[in-house]
């Protein structure tokens, strides 16, 4: 059975899912659409197109769907996603998607959300996403399954991040990272694959020993990036794990390919 506070404004239009809890001063917008098994706590801001999917739990202050950073935002119908399963904590704030990324804001399920991060309009983030505090995503961010952000990290619109990277904290992320890596930094570098997360997911130790010399490959000073690339691609093309990274770093991209600091990009 749903609860909703007495001092809750849900606007007419809003469309609340089965045993959905609204706690006291909370605000839905007239185009919200709320899954099932949803607890809002108290406070939080929902509005805009936004559609949030089943068990999800958001906690005070959070801001959601509210309108973009973006000055070329003219109040266009555009929309946020949000899929199932997932923990938004106190002050996060989610924008929808803007007429020029898309129209669409959209994030997957069972993600965590720690306290004050960020994701900006355009932003595609996948499943089982970590943002801890204080992370941001500028607009138009791709962020694969399973990453993580460390805590007070910034990253740079446009930029990918691949599925199972580790973004240590204060970092500042201005270039892709590849699936698989670990990145850390002022301005941040390549410090290797992600070994504990890879041994956290159960990735099978002869995987994890072919990634590592598929990486080791890749970035290296020999020859020319390409070049390099054709060699993983020769020597480990049987490999899926390694084939998504060579897929990732020769998919178009508006950004730079963060690299090791001693690697040579050419």
């Amino acid at each position: 059975m749903s609860k909703i506070h007495e001092t809750a404004i849900i606007k007419e239009g809003a469309k609340l899912g089965k045993d959905v809890q609204v706690g006291p001063y909370c605000c839905i917008g007239e185009n919200v659409t709320l899954g099932d098994n949803v607890t809002l706590e108290s406070h939080v801001v929902i509005d805009g197109y936004t559609i949030i999917g089943n068990n999800n739990h958001i906690f005070p202050f959070a801001s959601i769907g509210l309108q973009p950073q973006d000055l070329k935002f003219e109040g266009e119908k555009t929309t946020l996603e949000i899929g199932n399963n997932n923990t938004i904590r106190e002050h996060v704030t989610i924008n929808p998607g803007t007429k020029g990324g898309g129209g669409i804001t959209k994030i997957g399920n069972n993600c965590l959300f720690m306290v004050a991060s960020h994701i900006a309009h355009d932003c595609n983030v996948g499943n089982n996403v970590i943002l801890a505090n204080n992370a941001t995503l500028a607009g138009h961010v791709s962020v694969g399954d399973f990453a993580i952000i460390g805590g007070l990290s910034a990253v740079h619109q446009f930029v990918r991040i691949g599925h199972h990277a580790m973004i240590g904290g204060m970092s500042g992320i201005e270039s892709d990272i590849v699936p698989y890596a670990s990145a850390a930094g002022e301005r941040a570098s390549l410090a290797g694959l992600n070994l504990v997360g890879l041994k956290r997911r159960k990735f099978d130790r002869e995987e994890i020993h072919t990634l590592r010399n598929a990486y080791r490959i890749l970035f290296s000073t020999e020859g020319t990036l390409e070049e390099r690339i054709n060699d993983v691609t020769e020597q480990f093309g049987e490999s899926e794990t390694v084939m998504e990274i060579v897929t990732f770093i020769r998919s178009e991209s508006s950004r730079s390919l963060c690299q090791p600091k001693n690697a040579k990009t050419a």
